[in-house]
């Protein structure tokens, strides 16, 4: 992109999703406001998944200090694919050289999208990539675990590892005390969705993120897919950033939870997996449909049924 003096500038576009966390949100906007832009060209792009918290009237005429803003109403609760989705093409058509997808329950240094965007420009294959993730302190799964230097230095993501044989999809580093164990910028199996970077040209030969997954997954199948098109996904370490882990969602064990990791591991398996593991994780699933938690079941239904989007859930 050429500014009006004829100089190159590189434009990002920074996507934060929101359903009825108008609070999370302006917190999140607050980290925005200090952003360094460095030499980019920067604008920040609220998608609002039809909230009932009064996020519109609050957020539609906001404005930030240091980077244009614009606010969009996607008219229903679309999930984190089809929320975020508004927000891509709305970006790529106004000329954005790269996409920032934000989770608004994370805390970001001022030099972040500084220094992500300088490693993809040094690194031309890379086509998409995440930072290291801290739990942000008082968001540790073990919070007991730790000693009190030790908080805001929990490893929550250092990589994505795809277990192909049981079709999971662990962070490397989880739960570890980081001490440099992962400090040196690699190829890695998924970038996490919560901090997501990804070059235009990613969604102009991949298309954009799979709305049928609605939340869960989608980022380990849109890796999946830049790969089969000849992008690497990277986790780059040279900057960082603190994640409230599953604010917005309950955490592990939640319904939320229980509910799209069950059914969309279905779904995942079924598009990449070995016959033998499809078979398995059918299998797990009738199992869940009698032994697990009540939306682990439903989770386990839907899957089996091929219910996509929102599925059993909309009537939670």
């Amino acid at each position: 992109m050429v500014d009006e003096k004829g100089v190159f500038m590189v434009k990002v576009s920074i996507i934060i999703l929101t359903t009825n966390a108008l609070d999370m949100t302006k917190e999140e906007l607050k980290d925005i406001a200090v952003l360094n832009p460095g030499k980019l060209k920067l604008e920040c792009i609220v998608v609002d998944n039809n909230s009932s918290d009064d996020t519109e009237r609050v957020l539609k005429n906001y404005s930030l200090p240091n980077m244009g803003f614009k606010f969009i109403q996607s008219g229903a609760n679309r999930g984190y694919a089809g929320g975020n989705n508004y927000g891509i093409k709305d970006a790529i058509k106004r000329g954005a050289d790269y996409i920032l997808l934000l989770n608004n329950d994370v805390i970001v240094p001022a030099d972040m999208v500084t220094k992500m965007v300088d490693f993809m420009e040094k690194t031309p294959k890379a086509g998409i990539v995440s930072p290291k993730m801290y739990f942000a302190k008082g968001y540790e799964f073990h919070k007991d675990k730790y000693k009190n230097d030790e908080l805001g230095k929990v490893l929550w993501y250092a990589g994505g590892i795809l277990d192909w044989d049981n079709i999971y999809s662990p962070h490397r580093g989880v739960d570890e005390v980081d001490v440099g164990q992962y400090d040196k910028a690699e190829k890695t199996d998924f970038a996490n969705g919560a901090t997501l970077l990804i070059k235009r040209e990613v969604f102009e030969k991949v298309g954009l993120l799979d709305p049928s997954f609605f939340l869960y997954w989608e980022d380990p199948d849109f890796s999946m897919k830049a790969k089969a098109k000849g992008f690497e996904t990277y986790y780059f370490p040279g900057t960082c950033m603190w994640h409230k882990v599953s604010a917005s969602t309950g955490g592990s064990g939640s319904p939320t939870n229980d509910y799209f990791l069950t059914r969309n591991r279905l779904y995942f398996a079924m598009r990449y997996a070995k016959v033998r593991t499809k078979i398995a994780v059918i299998r797990d699933c009738v199992r869940l449909i009698f032994k697990g938690r009540t939306w682990q079941k439903w989770g386990a239904i839907d899957a089996l049924l091929g219910r996509k989007g929102m599925g059993q859930w909309q009537y939670r």
